[in-house]
């Protein structure tokens, strides 16, 4: 009795406790309304960074007017008075971190076997980086972005002020301890680990940027730490600020539509990744957690990356007026990392890529960088490319021409279609041996009341020839992925970058053999573009040649509209990559080539010999020719319905 009152008792206990989780569970509409007022905090939080931006703006304004205000009482003192009025003034500005406002720039270059990267002591940021295995279209050594205008700023609020570290004199540490020498190289197999440090008046309270770089790694680690800040900073700071500006450099002869040069980013949420979009200047906030955040260009990018995760991120792209004669395009984010305002030390870790847009290089870091390389955004396009990207590796690998390599690419792919191709030109065949036929059944059933009947005959005679209606059409369309999927790839594919072939020097840029006046957007005349138009216009001809347009006079502009299309793909693809122009000219001539094999392989005769011994046998009705019939003598039924009235 005792074990059963027991039994009973641990049941109760337990339907009461899944009750009570059931009834005080949040519904989807508390879940939604929790939702809707992160996403507002989070709002909240970037307006209120707007202001502080404005706050501090305004603060600075004031403190300057103080400053001038002060020249007079300084041409009083004697110089030990003004160095402590100085002191007095800076340490009203900044706080704790006072002693580091002044100070003269000094520069570090670290250089691994990829990149050189120069670090300055103003800002402890990056002030250049260099990839050395890239040069600009006219051979100038590559540098990401322009060194006298990149920004940099950690912000956030210490003793009732927005510090910005871009203000500030950093100092250099190797391993924890202060380094006096100059420029460094990384070993092969080694890595150095480089810090630049923003104390305060005390030594052992400071800020610091932690890099570590390695010997053959486009990627770097960045940590920003904090030590014994925890007096120092807000106590209600639970977020810091990046803000990243860059202007870019233009880097290639040409620019390329489907190119992609945007801020792109990553959110964590639903894991897309997305861009600002690349056709105007625009700015946009994302309230979610993102992973990463890039300033793309068409062949290289400089990436931030959470190892965490970003809170929130204001994005912009920009272009304006500049000093440089190679500006390309400013891009900036602001960017919300958290914080944690309890913690004695903080560690916020983060990444760097300053690289090229490699496809294999940004998939092996695990985290979607490949996906800011435009191969389509239909998910059969990009499969498709990925495909064709491991052939064009593999056949790369073999160290050939990559004018070689992209004629045995045409080649496989040409193979590959061939069935298809095949089965398109059958279709055509058999048309044109039906074509007396198909003229007597027009003749036949010329009403349109009649026009059931015309397409049972007309199915008849086809399933008689063996041909179906779609077996002319279907095999263009199972082709036309594979078509759009190579448009996308050679302008993203950066391994054609500066290489040359024949006469092209550069397969990812146009090759132009003549250059006049800007006439009609056109200010040159690309000769890969120039073979593909007129080996499109040979094949429109044979092409047209084997068409029939007298029989239905509705078609005849079509004839024409054949020619004038490939004129209109020359004035686009004359600003294009030779390199997509060399393709679609092997596939004309592949093109060329199959359909004298087809010729071979089909004989006309045999086929109008094959319809005629069909016609003999009995046929037996597919469901949709009894469907098709029986909708032939509703309608019948119909007319002498209505002919008795």
């Amino acid at each position: 009795m005792n074990n059963k009152n027991t039994l009973i008792g641990f049941i109760l206990i337990a339907a009461i406790l899944f009750g009570w989780m059931y009834f005080m569970s949040p519904s989807k509409e508390q879940l939604a309304e929790q939702q809707r007022i992160q996403d507002s905090i989070r709002r909240a939080r970037l307006e209120q960074m707007a202001l502080d931006s404005i706050r501090l703006a305004e603060q600075q304004a004031s403190q300057m007017a103080a400053l001038q205000a002060d020249t007079a009482q300084l041409a009083g003192l004697d110089s030990l008075g003004k160095a402590q009025l100085l002191q007095n003034k800076l340490r009203d500005k900044y706080g704790a971190f006072a002693a580091s406002a002044e100070g003269s720039e000094q520069t570090w270059t670290i250089e691994n076997k990829l990149q050189k990267l120069t670090f300055t002591n103003k800002g402890g940021f990056l002030k250049q980086v260099e990839l050395k295995d890239y040069k600009t279209y006219d051979s100038l050594p590559l540098i990401s972005f322009d060194p006298e205008t990149v920004k940099f700023d950690l912000s956030f609020f210490a003793q009732n002020r927005i510090v910005n570290t871009s203000q500030f004199y950093f100092l250099p540490f190797i391993n924890g301890k202060p380094y006096t020498g100059g420029d460094m190289t990384v070993r092969e197999n080694d890595s150095i680990v480089f810090a630049l440090r923003l104390p305060t008046d005390n030594a052992n309270q400071y800020l610091e940027y932690v890099y570590t770089i390695r010997y053959d790694n486009y990627m770097m680690d960045f940590d920003v730490r904090t030590v014994g800040l925890k007096d120092v900073i807000a106590t209600n700071a639970d977020y810091m600020t990046i803000d990243w500006e860059v202007d870019l450099m233009k880097q290639e002869k040409s620019t390329d539509r489907f190119a992609g040069e945007s801020v792109y980013y990553r959110s964590l949420t639903d894991k897309d990744v997305d861009h600002l979009n690349e056709q105007k200047d625009i700015e946009q906030t994302v309230n979610s957690k993102l992973k990463w955040v890039s300033f793309k260009q068409r062949f290289f990018c400089n990436v931030i990356v959470a190892k965490n995760e970003f809170e929130n991120a204001r994005m912009a792209t920009q272009t304006r007026k500049s000093n440089n004669p190679r500006y390309f395009k400013s891009m900036s984010a602001n960017i919300e990392v958290p914080y944690d305002m309890k913690a004695e030390t903080n560690v916020i870790p983060m990444q760097l890529y300053f690289g090229p847009n490699h496809f294999k290089t940004l998939r092996s870091y695990g985290i979607g960088l490949q996906d800011q390389i435009n191969l389509g955004s239909f998910f059969l396009i990009k499969w498709i490319n990925y495909g064709v990207i491991a052939v064009f590796n593999w056949l790369s690998s073999y160290g050939w021409n990559y004018g070689i390599v992209i004629l045995i690419l045409t080649i496989l792919i040409k193979t590959l279609l061939f069935p298809l191709a095949f089965k398109s030109y059958k279709s055509s065949a058999i048309t044109r041996v039906l074509k007396p036929e198909m003229d007597a059944i027009n003749a036949k059933y010329p009403k349109e009341e009649d026009a059931m009947k015309k397409q049972q005959a007309v199915l008849n005679l086809q399933k008689q020839a063996g041909a179906s209606p779609a077996s002319g059409c279907l095999p263009a369309l199972l082709q036309f992925p594979i078509l759009i999927a190579i448009f996308r790839f050679f302008p993203a594919s950066i391994e054609l970058r500066q290489q040359p072939f024949l006469w092209a020097d550069d397969l990812s840029t146009y090759d132009s053999i003549i250059e006049f006046p800007k006439f009609l957007g056109m200010d040159h005349l690309s000769l890969f573009t120039l073979l593909m138009t007129i080996t499109t216009l040979i094949y429109t001809y044979v092409n047209n040649k084997q068409m029939d347009y007298s029989s239905n006079p509705q078609m005849k502009p079509m004839k024409w509209m054949m020619y004038l299309m490939p004129i209109m793909f020359f004035a686009i693809f004359n600003n294009y990559s030779s390199g997509l122009s060399y393709y679609y000219m092997l596939v004309n001539i592949i093109t060329f080539i199959q359909m004298f094999i087809f010729r071979k392989m089909i004989d006309e005769d045999k086929v109008r010999a094959t319809i005629e011994e069909n016609k003999k046998k009995p046929q037996k009705k597919s469901n949709f020719q009894k469907r098709l019939e029986e909708a032939q003598k509703q309608q019948a039924k119909l007319q002498q319905q209505q002919k008795r009235r």
